[in-house]
């Protein structure tokens, strides 16, 4: 893990503004400006947001390029802020300490789901797959959200600014389709709520003609690994540790945990790690670890649910720490990095989370305390590579956008 994945969050509901240090990350492309007219506005997120980051600064002194993949990766350590004994408990899921490895995967007694979708009301329903449009009837445009970090009221304002939503909360796109990026939950106040929000949609865009679709992001890995394996010793490079040591260093909130169910788990195990869609590649994290997984998109989604399945926790522990890599994108290699995955997995364009664009830009906190300046998505690595992590957890702002850019 970097940096900026080794720092706890505050304690939530109530998170605030925090002093950055200076960032020292030279720019590599350019910013997607959206339209002024209908355009981001600051306000009511500048008091809303928290910084967990340390600075870039640090970040590249000690985790110096190594070749393509930028940065090393840390392993947090058990240390007196844990809390001894304590043991995630969840419904139809024996803990570690008595005996038992809860896998994330579906479960017997699990209620159906459709794909990607909420538990249906009633077990029995019948599964009703996605429409098609007809033959004379376009799909509808395609949206992509970065890391929401469980930003609840954020990604509410952003998909309403985006018409995706209507007042109340519910799909309102039609036959839109939107594909989240991963990282739904962590630092943020309410990261189950994102969940059970996006799995909503998922089941209203479908019976609309639309789809709401989600990649798993590394803190899928992390949240899912500390409810699965607990305290569960891991074998790093860096020391022995555990999930739930890493998750809480992380920004893992306790309230997250206590409400983790039986059909999150199951719905969060099935997220694919990759997506082509409109030419368009989608992937949580900027790393060209994807490659040691497959070499086809299916080879990589089938490797990475085998292993959640079945594998055990050395296994899952070193999932996690190859899709925390990043910036394999920046930089002079970036760009053939960028192409390495397009030839393998194809499409003309990254489209990326993971790693907030102010540590790729190198935006930086004023001195009056305003938050950096990241007016939409980040383009860069000669235009093949575009960045949706908007820094939400660093007083940025949470990007959902229409592709393409």
């Amino acid at each position: 893990m970097t940096p900026e994945d080794r720092f706890p969050g505050p304690e939530h509901p109530d998170s605030g503004p925090r002093h950055q240090p200076d960032l020292d990350v030279l720019p590599y492309g350019t910013y997607y400006e959206p339209d002024p007219n209908g355009g981001y506005s600051a306000t009511g997120y500048e008091a809303e947001t928290y910084s967990g980051y340390g600075g870039a600064r640090y970040l590249e002194q000690h985790w110096p390029a190594t070749g393509p993949e930028q940065g090393h990766t840390v392993h947090a350590q058990n240390g007196p802020h844990e809390q001894a004994g304590y043991e995630p408990t969840l419904p139809d899921h024996p803990s570690p300490a008595h005996g038992g490895h809860p896998g994330p995967g579906p479960q017997s007694d699990d209620p159906p789901t459709i794909e990607l979708g909420p538990p249906l009301a009633e077990p029995g329903q019948p599964y009703h797959p996605y429409p098609a449009p007809g033959p004379d009837e376009p799909v509808g445009p395609l949206y992509v959200v970065g890391d929401v970090h469980g930003y609840l009221d954020e990604l509410r304002t952003e998909l309403r600014h985006q018409g995706l939503i209507d007042a109340d909360g519910h799909w309102s796109a039609g036959r839109s389709r939107i594909w989240f990026l991963g990282d739904f939950t962590d630092r943020g106040p309410d990261g189950i709520g994102v969940i059970d929000l996006v799995m909503q949609l998922a089941a209203e865009a479908a019976a609309a003609g639309g789809y709401c679709r989600a990649l798993m992001g590394n803190h899928e890995l992390l949240f899912l690994g500390a409810a699965r394996y607990g305290d569960e010793p891991v074998q790093s490079t860096a020391g022995t540790a555990s999930f739930l040591a890493a998750w809480r260093l992380n920004g893992g909130q306790q309230s997250d945990l206590e409400r983790l169910e039986a059909h999150h788990i199951s719905w969060l195990s099935r997220l694919p790690a990759i997506a082509l869609e409109d030419g368009h590649l989608l992937l949580h994290s900027d790393t060209t670890a994807y490659l040691e997984y497959g070499e086809s998109i299916p080879e990589v989604n089938d490797a990475v649910h085998d292993l959640l399945a079945d594998e055990g926790v050395d296994e899952w522990w070193d999932c996690f720490r190859r899709f925390t890599k990043r910036f394999a994108f920046r930089g002079d290699s970036g760009p053939t990095a960028v192409r390495e995955l397009l030839d393998s997995y194809g499409g003309t364009r990254v489209v990326h989370g993971h790693s907030p664009i102010p540590y790729l830009t190198g935006a930086v906190h004023a001195d009056d305390g305003m938050p950096p300046h990241v007016p939409g998505p980040y383009v860069y690595a000669e235009d093949l590579a575009v960045a949706m992590d908007g820094g939400v957890t660093m007083e940025g702002r949470l990007l959902v956008s229409r592709l393409p850019i």
